[in-house]
């Protein structure tokens, strides 16, 4: 039979390791506001377990009234973490009011009515709680795509932790396993016990795994973005075009690719210096993302250099949405005293536009070079006379030139 001191200082150990992990991370991650909630979830329930020890030395229940309360609390702060880690408020009264009534029943069954299998089914309840909280975030959110493996086997421990403790309240409510007594467990209470331990420390190696998932997933997002201007870059563009000809190539539905260039940039640049420029650059992307759609993708290329995939849109409708931002930058100071004018090429996917995502670039680029020919300020239309020419031929493929 195991000792329930011996228990305790297992967990003191493994507690305080992972105090001191989530401390490095904290200090190292200031803005992961997740983390001080899981550090302070780690060292109090140290301390809880250190304060239920003094039972042994201290012949009162209360060393194992306090340390219960604590242990409840830490399962608490690790739910207001997970909380705070999802993007939601801690839930801090929720949180006291479950320690309060624990701490409340806990003293009841140890002062008033003494009842050791009733304080094991008080302890569970206290820390079950908290525990299915959790639970809200990691199975029943709507954004699935944010499930990641550390989310996953965080929902799995917590379900297996809850259905631990269900077991060992029915075992000390049933007499199952043996008698119970203070400083003594009997075999089935003290695997059970172990078993929590383990889960414990699982549950809090799940939130680590949980936080090398998000970073792993902000560190993916920021290779996909520019570096100046926030907009999405040429990788995240080819990589949303693959995806875009592949679906066109099942469905036969349409998509529009629109090329832009900002006119006289390079004459922005030479005479107002380079800070003038990025300022320009950056308040063109604010005024292009104003009017697009929620779907459609504003990229830039390089230099002044952008492109918009625009979904499921047909040639004449990416044509209005060229119009649409030719207006909203025409005239405009883009945020400086300098007047910046964009010009557009418009390209839509076809079998033999679309065959590859960089012919379907090269194609919305030609009308671009177009409407710049044809005196900057204004957009042009590729429409090929047929869909037989070779991709050598590409360039030779006519254009409707459109101004606006």
């Amino acid at each position: 039979m195991l000792s329930v001191p011996t228990l305790w200082l297992v967990v003191i150990g493994n507690f305080i390791a992972l105090g001191l992990v989530w401390t490095y991370v904290m200090r190292s991650y200031p803005n992961f506001v997740a983390a001080p909630y899981w550090t302070a979830a780690a060292f109090v329930a140290a301390l809880a377990a250190a304060t239920a020890l003094l039972r042994s030395v201290i012949d009162s229940p209360l060393p194992q009234i306090i340390g219960s309360a604590m242990m409840i609390m830490a399962c608490c702060l690790g739910s207001m973490g997970m909380d705070r880690f999802f993007g939601r408020p801690a839930l801090w009264r929720l949180s006291l009011s479950v320690v309060g009534l624990s701490v409340m029943a806990f003293s009841y069954f140890s002062f008033v009515d003494v009842s050791i299998p009733m304080r094991i089914v008080v302890y569970s309840i206290g820390e079950a709680v908290p525990i299915m909280l959790s639970l809200r975030h990691l199975v029943w959110r709507q954004d699935k795509q944010q499930h990641h493996p550390g989310s996953r086997m965080t929902a799995a421990v917590a379900a297996a932790i809850v259905v631990v403790l269900i077991v060992r309240s029915i075992a000390a409510l049933t007499g199952i396993g043996g008698e119970l007594r203070v400083l003594h467990f009997n075999p089935l209470q003290a695997f059970m016990v172990l078993l929590l331990v383990f889960l414990s420390m699982m549950w809090c190696f799940g939130f680590l795994l949980m936080t090398i998932d998000r970073l792993r997933a902000e560190v993916a997002k920021l290779a996909m973005l520019d570096d100046l201007t926030g907009a999405a870059n040429r990788r995240q563009l080819l990589q949303r075009l693959e995806e875009e000809c592949a679906l066109s190539r099942r469905t036969a539905g349409p998509f529009a690719l629109l090329a832009i260039d900002l006119d006289g940039f390079k004459a922005i640049n030479d005479s107002y210096g380079h800070a003038t420029g990025d300022a320009c650059l950056r308040d063109f992307t604010r005024t292009a993302q104003s009017c697009l759609r929620s779907g459609d993708l504003l990229a830039r290329i390089g230099g002044d250099e952008f492109s918009v995939l625009l979904p499921a849109t047909t040639l004449r409708e990416g044509a209005m949405i060229a119009r649409r931002l030719l207006e909203a930058c025409r005239g405009t100071g883009q945020g400086t005293a300098i007047t910046v004018s964009v010009s557009i090429g418009v390209a839509q996917w076809t079998k033999l536009v679309g065959a590859d995502a960089e012919r379907l670039i090269a194609a919305a680029d030609h009308a671009l070079y177009a409407a710049k020919k044809s005196g900057k300020n204004r957009h042009a239309v590729y429409e090929p006379a047929s869909e037989q020419p070779a991709a050598s031929e590409l360039e030779d493929m006519p254009l409707l030139r459109q101004t606006a």
